[in-house]
């Protein structure tokens, strides 16, 4: 793909009905220029993440467009699942990738933001490198209270949203809406149902409890699958990678007896955030060549 690239990853809260999932995808693959390079559904946590890449109009127009699918398509007032929440188009990230800067990801997520207020009658809030205030750089903080508690903080004038009312639409939630550098979503798999040892072990590793260096981690549930799951996200892979964290959460688990299953990849990551080691030494076994996020760079 030539010239300006951008990348663009929705968090999707439906991860359980594939005709919708795939209705959603459908969406984006019809816009003219927009690659669907990724969609993982997971179902224990009833999420979808979709990757799609090209240039920033035809990204623009894709976003759009799965957004007004999200919206004709998921329901919050039915949506349980063990990620945290706050709507149905939950988290819409934009990435520069290639002859853009970061400001050029900026203006394109303010423009959709915007529309999705405007068109959709969404409370959106900006983050990462589009916030309007330094609380609202990170998703964990816009989003705390949740889905549940999105009545009462737009009643709150300190969050007010940035684009949109300041009004509750039970079906579709709220939007946090942002652009931000290069993330890898990567998830060990353990061999156990003992939910406390994967919180303790994702306690250990993220760096908000002095593990590894930009690292997020959370211990979840997978109750259609008997097992749980330390969900991780490297938030610069140059400081640490994936081997570097699943070497720190098999260690962590061998202290408490405890096997490691399988990991996985939810979307594209960099050749380089593997830090020189094969997939299969890290969990990936079943890897595609195409989950390499450089495919798309040549």
């Amino acid at each position: 793909m030539a010239g300006p690239l951008l990348e663009c990853i929705p968090n999707v809260s439906e991860g359980r009905d594939l005709r919708a999932v795939e209705a959603i995808a459908f969406a984006v693959r019809r816009v003219p220029g927009a690659r669907l390079a990724d969609v993982h559904a997971d179902p224990d946590h009833h999420r979808s993440v979709f990757t799609f890449l090209g240039a920033p109009q035809a990204v623009e127009e894709a976003a759009l467009a799965l957004a007004a699918a999200v919206f004709a398509r998921v329901d919050m007032r039915e949506h349980r699942g063990i990620h945290p929440r706050m709507g149905a188009l939950d988290v819409l990230p934009f990435v520069p990738l290639r002859d853009l800067t970061m400001a050029d990801a900026v203006a394109v997520a303010q423009r959709v933001g915007e529309r999705l207020g405007r068109e959709h009658g969404l409370p959106v809030y900006f983050y990462g490198a589009a916030a309007t205030r330094a609380e609202r750089r990170a998703v964990r903080d816009i989003r705390m209270g949740e889905y549940e508690g999105l009545p009462h903080k737009l009643a709150d004038p300190a969050w007010r949203p940035d684009c949109g009312p300041a009004t509750f639409v039970p079906r579709r939630g709220g939007a946090i809406v942002g652009a931000r550098d290069i993330l890898v979503a990567y998830n060990v798999w353990l061999d156990s149902r003992d939910l406390g040892a994967a919180r303790d072990i994702a306690r250990a590793v993220r760096e908000s409890s002095g593990g590894l260096a930009r690292v997020q981690a959370l211990g979840l549930p997978l109750e259609r699958r008997g097992l749980v799951q330390v969900s991780m996200n490297l938030l610069d892979y140059r400081r640490t990678g994936i081997a570097r964290a699943y070497d720190a959460v098999t260690a962590e688990a061998a202290r408490r007896g405890i096997a490691i299953r399988r990991a996985e990849l939810v979307g594209l990551a960099p050749r380089a955030a593997f830090e020189g080691r094969a997939p299969e030494t890290v969990g990936l076994g079943d890897l595609a060549g195409n989950a390499y996020l450089d495919t798309y760079l040549s």
